[in-house]
């Protein structure tokens, strides 16, 4: 076996590995398959993760998009709980 000239990297502190970070906003979405960790080219997909390549949700849902869902420090509006009459 050749030695390695990089040192492996430490575990993390918090014992969990991390994934690749997700970009907001990428110059370019339409040209990466937003599917996995692997951000292959679109016209090169090796995960076999379909025939076509998954969208990056700034093309799906638009400008704003890593903003909506629910925020658990606001209270909804009076009356839209489940249940409410």
């Amino acid at each position: 076996m050749i030695p390695s000239k990089v040192a492996p990297r430490p575990p993390p502190d918090n014992g969990f590995a991390m994934a690749k970070k997700f970009p907001i906003y990428p110059a370019h979405p339409e040209r990466t398959c937003w599917g996995c960790d692997r951000y292959c080219a679109a016209d090169a997909m090796i995960c076999g993760n379909g025939t076509e390549r998954t969208q990056h949700p700034s093309e799906t849902f638009g400008e704003g998009w890593e903003h909506e869902g629910l925020d658990p420090l606001v209270a909804p509006p009076a009356g839209t709980e489940p249940g409410a009459a």
